[in-house]
Order: C-alpha cells, then structure tokens, then sequence
C-alpha cells in the first residue's frame, strides 16, 4: 500500500481516480477552475497537471522532426513548439488551481518535464509525481523526482519491460518505494483491443508494486473491467464539454462520464470480494427458493411413490431433488395431502 496525501492506495482500498486536466483549459484560467469544481463534483479524487513550458519540452523549430505531419495525428500540421504553446499551463496558475483543489477536497499534482518543474512544484509541496509515458526513458528526470521521496506514478506506454525495470530500479536506488505502474497505450485515442490490459497484473507480479491504467479509451468499460485484474489507480483526462475543442479534448472525459467512472468502478472493486462457494450471509434467506422435493397429489398411506404424486418444484423445504429416484417405488407412512414438503420420516 502507498499513500498520497490522505488517500490509501491498495486492493484494500478502493480505486484511485485522477482526472487530467492537461491542455483542457483552453488557456483560461477561469476555466481550468470551473474544471476543478467540476471534477470535485463528479467524485475524482485528484486533478492532475503536466508543469512545463515550449522551451522546457523541445525547441523553436517547425520543420523537419519538430513539424508533425502525420497524418493519423490530431496535431497533423503543427510544430511541436507551438502545440506546446496552446497545451501548457502556465505556471503561475499552478497556485490557484491547487488551492481551489484544496478547497473542493481534491488532492493535486502534477507531471514535470524537466528539473526546473520538479523545484517549481516542491515549492507548491504537491502530494505526489506523475511521469508521462513519453518521459518514462529519461532517467535522469525519474530519479530527481524519486529523491523528493514522494510517491510516483509511472505511465508505461511505449516501454519495454527492460524500461519498466529500469525505471523503477532507479528509484529504488534512492530507497523510494512509493511507486505505481499505469498500463497505458499512447495512443490518442487509444482502442480497446490496443489496450491489453491483461498486463496489468503482471505488471504487479513482476514490480510488486501498485499498478493501475491510465486510459485513453472512449467510455467507462476499460477502466471499470481493469479494477477486476488489481487495478488500484484509474487516470483519465477530462474536460468540460469535448464539443469546447482543445488539444486534448477529443478523448476526455465529460463530467457525466467521470462519475459514472467513479461509481462503477468502485461497484467493480467492491464485487471482487473474496474466493466464495456456497451460499453467502445475504443469500441464506433465498435457499427456501430453490426446488426441493413435495406430494404434487394426495397419497393415502402405504401407497407407492410415483412420478406422478412427487415432483421436484419450488419452495425448498422438502428433501433435495437428488433423491428422487431413490422415493420412487417407496411407500407412504401416512396418509399426505397435496403440498407436503417430503420428509425422509415420511417415506417407508
């Protein structure tokens, strides 16, 4: 189990829900609070924001690898500085949007893209790190933020398990044992037969560590059906309305969708329950339900049992219907009247 801010998180405890703002805000900080009180609202237990600026990230360039041309691409046409441009957050609401966070019972934290973020985010004392899956090769970045000795968590789209081990080798070399694996496809969206979340308790298997998803499917259905292979944290980006357009908009989540995230999810990790055969407390009660065997005509004593004067049917207070062919062909006691619960004192 690890802990962030006042929140466990572990197969003991229910799924830990993380809405990512991203770029979602649209450069309004009036709307990237307005996505706070919405995220509170619809019960996610932390917002999450990436800290870095155009410069931080890549370079002024707009040809060559610094141009996206893929055409496949949502950002098909762009440069990467200038996506960057449009998609930061700009630093000095980093203050505000926690705050108001604070104030609505949401933790916050963020992702850093380069040691400056890191000693930006320290001075704001976020709860935990997130590394985005196409920072988790750059271990020189991990380790920074594992010597803050706060939790992380690890996006894994694109990795290989030897870039897995990597990663979480060192930040146990700096005796950080606070982490949490996403399985993650970065893929925008992603599909679910791309998703593969059967990895997920392997991935626990082979780090013993948490593990979770951090999902860019459409809907609630990969997320919920991960909480049933150990999946203890759930990250989704979210926004307001994906109709409000935004770099990232087109695979978030809208605010009905997010709690319907967070009670279905939490419904999956409260059936998984325990190993369980027979009938449980709650369906004691019902076991008079089932078929059992009675006198379906009246039987005058010493008459034979038939197929036609027993039958297997409902309530169950007779003898189970397993022993019919073994009354067949015996004699009645005593005289029975129709809807006589068989009783082995009954049968001669």
């Amino acid at each position: 189990m690890i802990k962030i801010g006042n929140i466990n998180i572990s197969k003991n405890h229910k799924p830990f829900i993380i809405a990512e703002m991203s770029g979602n805000h649209n450069q309004s900080l009036e709307r990237a609070l307005e996505i706070v009180d919405v995220a509170a609202e619809t019960g996610a237990h932390a917002l999450k924001l990436q800290t870095y600026t155009a410069d931080t990230i890549t370079i002024d360039k707009e040809d060559g690898e610094f141009f996206i041309s893929d055409p496949s691409s949502l950002w098909k046409g762009e440069s990467l500085y200038n996506l960057y441009k449009q998609a930061y957050t700009p630093w000095e609401w980093h203050k505000p949007i926690m705050d108001r966070c604070k104030e609505k019972g949401m933790l916050c934290f963020s992702s850093p893209f380069d040691f400056t973020a890191i000693d930006f985010l320290e001075d704001l004392n976020v709860p935990a790190y997130k590394i985005a899956s196409f920072e988790n090769i750059d271990l020189p970045l991990i380790k920074r933020v594992a010597q803050t000795g706060k939790p992380i968590i690890i996006s894994t789209g694109m990795a290989s398990i030897q870039e897995i081990a990597e990663a979480v080798e060192i930040i146990r070399s700096t005796k950080n044992e606070q982490i949490v694996l996403l399985k993650c496809t970065s893929t925008y969206p992603a599909t679910p037969e791309n998703t593969n979340i059967i990895t997920i308790p392997h991935l626990r298997d082979l780090f013993r560590c948490e593990v979770g998803l951090s999902d860019h499917t459409m809907g609630v259905g990969v997320s919920v059906a991960s909480v049933a292979l150990g999946a203890t944290v759930i990250e989704k980006h979210f926004t307001l309305r994906r109709a409000d357009g935004g770099v990232d908009s087109s695979f978030s989540m809208e605010p009905e969708e997010m709690k319907s995230l967070v009670v279905e999810s939490e419904r999956a990790w409260l059936a998984l329950g325990k190993i369980n055969y027979g009938p449980t407390d709650a369906e004691k009660k019902s076991l008079v339900f089932r078929r059992s065997l009675y006198v379906v005509e009246d039987i005058k004593e010493g008459e034979f049992f038939t197929e036609h004067n027993v039958r297997s049917i409902r309530p169950g207070y007779g003898l189970p219907p397993k022993f019919l062919e073994i009354i067949i062909g015996k004699k009645a006691k005593q005289n029975l009247t129709k809807g006589t619960a068989l009783r082995w004192d009954l049968v001669g």
